[in-house]
């Protein structure tokens, strides 16, 4: 991050919220049990059922803020390349859930648990609803966690579960943040509140978001 900007109020908004969601999600039991070998297969295949909605759902919930809100970068770049990414997460999600015995036709019929989708459902109405800056907050606060915990199940697979690195790259895509996405979010954050949105209601927008992600997690427990 640009230590020159460290001290701007999206910044510090940004800081703040990471640093109140931090005690309770940095502690993800779901995660821990995959990383340790512990989890059942059955976890895994919950999860890319889930997963197959979640990223279907998401890419379009982004293709529709570039629509509302891509007139001038960085919202423009943002979101389609967020969206674009979504694209690609679905074609490595096929390798992973095959590896786990989810066939195309098994993720076609599988049915999802309501508080699992909570959060792609949160997302979508942000979409619609959401000012720029709650958008951009809710994201940057919770990719941390979520890029946190796909490492972690990333290096899991291929050691305790016999998965190959490609079969497991659907975490490890999402173990990194996509090039540029901090700074062009803290942008599209910084606007927001420029033009008077109210922080309160950014802040809670991504503490909805997290609880939403680990309602996902303990969906497929």
């Amino acid at each position: 991050m640009d230590p020159i900007t460290a001290t701007d109020p999206a910044v510090e908004l940004y800081r703040r919220t990471v640093a109140e969601l931090t005690p309770t999600a940095a502690r993800n039991p779901v995660v821990e049990l995959i990383g340790s070998g512990a989890a059942p297969i059955d976890v895994l295949r919950r999860i890319a059922g889930e997963e197959y909605r979640i990223v279907r759902s998401d890419r379009r919930a982004f293709a529709a803020l570039a629509a509302r809100f891509g007139g001038r970068e960085p919202a423009a770049g943002l979101f389609l390349g967020l969206a674009a990414g979504e694209g690609q997460a679905l074609g490595l999600l096929e390798g992973f859930a095959g590896a786990v015995g989810m066939d195309g036709a098994a993720l076609r019929v599988y049915e999802p648990r309501p508080a699992a989708q909570s959060y792609p459902h949160h997302l979508a109405w942000l979409a619609q609803f959401g000012t720029r800056s709650a958008v951009a907050l809710a994201l940057l606060a919770n990719f941390g966690f979520w890029g946190g915990y796909c490492a972690r199940v990333a290096a899991a697979l291929p050691r305790h579960y016999g998965l190959t690195e490609a079969e497991a790259a659907f975490f490890a895509f999402f173990a990194e943040l996509p090039p540029g996405f901090e700074r062009a979010a803290l942008s599209v954050l910084r606007e927001g509140l420029d033009a008077g949105e109210d922080p309160v209601e950014a802040r809670r927008a991504a503490v909805l978001m997290q609880a939403y992600e680990s309602a996902f997690w303990a969906a497929v427990a």
